[in-house]
């Protein structure tokens, strides 16, 4: 299964063709856009083995300049992706896949020396390696997701206390 109605939440199990999805849409993007997309990573939950998630690929492409890539944004259009022009996350430029009705990819730019960069891949690199606090992410996630599968910003928003908290200590190391 991949994809899911934006403001929605619902969560299933990690499944290993997330991997191949995000694998695909990688050499989809590079077809897009060249080597003007420096590097990729799968970040999010669907990133990390034995966590719930959200059915939607999350893909950060590293750039060398993100105002310089602006001129990208019609050709992502082109390709399924809806630029998200009211996304307040400093450091990124957003895009979304997929109808609003299915939304299958995220697609986040960023420079390689941005917060938005570090805090996204010490945060999946920590869970990674502390299977413990994985599972304590995955309780709290099916949790919110249960108490708000209508209102994404809510179940956004009450994770937040975790992951600074997770943050914290992943750029402490």
């Amino acid at each position: 299964m991949l994809g899911l109605e934006r403001g929605t939440v619902e969560l299933v199990p990690h499944q290993e063709e997330w991997k191949h999805h995000y694998e695909n849409e990688v050499a989809h993007l590079k077809a897009v856009a060249g080597e003007r997309l420096l590097d990729f990573e799968h970040i999010g939950s669907t990133a990390i083995e034995g966590v719930p998630a959200k059915p939607i690929i999350d893909i950060l492409a590293v750039v060398e300049d993100l105002e310089a890539v602006r001129d990208l944004i019609p050709a992502f259009e082109e390709n399924g992706y809806e630029y998200r022009a009211d996304d307040d996350v400093r450091g990124r430029l957003f895009f979304a896949k997929g109808p609003r009705t299915n939304r299958t990819h995220y697609l986040s730019l960023a420079e390689r020396d941005s917060d938005f960069y570090h805090e996204k891949i010490a945060f999946r690199e920590y869970l990674i390696a502390h299977p413990e606090v994985a599972e304590q992410y995955a309780s709290i996630k099916r949790a919110l997701a249960e108490k708000y599968p209508e209102t994404r910003e809510k179940y956004t928003a009450e994770k937040t206390d975790f992951i600074r908290d997770v943050l914290d200590r992943a750029m402490r190391t």
